[in-house]
């Protein structure tokens, strides 16, 4: 299907990555997005349209009259709404996440099941990618977040010792795996995890992500969730350490691990392993950022 992609969230990590993904394979698109001046302050060209996902005046509909190929990075929680707004003819592909398959739901999961419902009783084509934790973006926080754990402490205190898999995708083989739904015809709503090349326990995560950083990697220790959770609700947060909730404290403790075998087939490509997209990534961000590494 010919014609621009209209793309929801375009100032967003994803959305952002998105654009300039197309722009650099010469392929149009519409920005869609909340905050104009976010988005001009991207520097990426296209002629943004203002739209608010939570509004019922209209205007997503008319933002959306002329689109064929349409692209959601905001959370799922709007899919049923931009379902209803776009055209009957037009195609989507939607971001959800993995937490939709989290043994202790929450909030955020329950969205993403009630966007997933939304796409597929609608009756229209299209995709819903449920990315694993995402790294390697412009402003994301998770490594980030896990570097500055590396850096501050002699040890990290992790749940079952770290031995819990995690499988987390680098931002390009999102954008990747993007650019790849919109270029297949898909008919009827259909869902596909996108994930990393490989699972590996949080413990080994955190040894990538420190010798592709430069640092020392620092000894696990095996910390009950329980305890860890209740330490974080009775002290205040500490100067210079990241914040981790007691809900992220629990999800530690949980396999989340995937077969990317549907995704290779779908989509045409081998993700990234995290020990590939993780040097990429600090290495990128060593470069932008010395001499305040050393």
């Amino acid at each position: 299907m010919q014609g621009p992609v209209h793309v929801i969230g375009a100032s967003g990590r994803s959305g952002r990555a998105l654009c300039m993904a197309l722009h650099q394979h010469g392929i149009a698109f519409v920005p869609l997005v909340r905050d104009l001046d976010r988005w001009r302050a991207t520097g990426l060209p296209g002629q943004a349209r203002r739209i608010e996902l939570t509004s019922t005046d209209g205007t997503l509909a008319a933002a959306l009259r002329d689109a064929r190929r349409i692209v959601s990075t905001a959370h799922a929680r709007h899919v049923a709404a931009i379902v209803a707004a776009a055209p009957p003819e037009a195609s989507l592909v939607c971001l959800g996440s993995t937490r939709i398959f989290t043994r202790w739901p929450d909030a955020h999961g329950r969205d993403v099941a009630r966007g997933q419902q939304a796409l597929l009783s609608s009756g229209r084509n299209g995709v819903m990618l449920h990315p694993t934790m995402i790294y390697g973006a412009q402003g994301e926080n998770n490594i980030q977040r896990l570097l500055g754990l590396i850096r501050r402490l002699p040890v990290l205190p992790l749940p079952s010792g770290g031995r819990a898999l995690v499988q987390p995708i680098f931002q390009g083989d999102v954008t990747r795996a993007i650019m790849a739904a919109l270029a297949r015809e898909w008919r009827g709503g259909h869902t596909l995890v996108i994930a990393g090349g490989q699972a590996v326990p949080y413990r080994a995560l955190a040894a990538l992500v420190a010798r592709h950083a430069g640092l020392r990697p620092r000894p696990v220790i095996n910390v009950p969730a329980p305890l860890l959770m209740g330490l974080g609700r009775l002290m205040p947060p500490l100067p210079g350490l990241p914040r981790v909730t007691p809900a992220e404290i629990r999800r530690l403790g949980e396999d989340k691990a995937f077969d990317i075998a549907p995704m290779r087939a779908a989509l045409g490509f081998t993700p990234l392993t995290p020990d590939e997209g993780l040097g990429r990534f600090l290495a990128a961000l060593r470069a932008e950022t010395q001499p305040a590494w050393t």
